[in-house]
């Protein structure tokens, strides 16, 4: 008779770890869903904005006018 004993912690342990592994992928799913939603209302935001007129963006190495 062979012993299956190490065969079967491993198993448990693999099936632990896969569990735990597919609740994080579940989470970081959830959290590019949220910033991919974010992203978006903020392009339109953006687009709304610049068809507004108010299109103009000042750089950070552009120069203020009284240079």
């Amino acid at each position: 008779m062979t012993d299956t004993l190490p065969l079967e912690e491993q198993i448990a342990h693999l099936t632990r770890t896969l569990d735990d592994l597919s609740e994080v992928v579940a989470a970081q799913q959830a959290e590019i869903d949220r910033l991919t939603r974010r992203v978006a209302m903020l392009m339109a935001r953006e687009a709304e904005r610049e068809a507004d007129g108010g299109g103009a963006v000042t750089l950070g190495d552009e120069r203020p006018p009284h240079w």
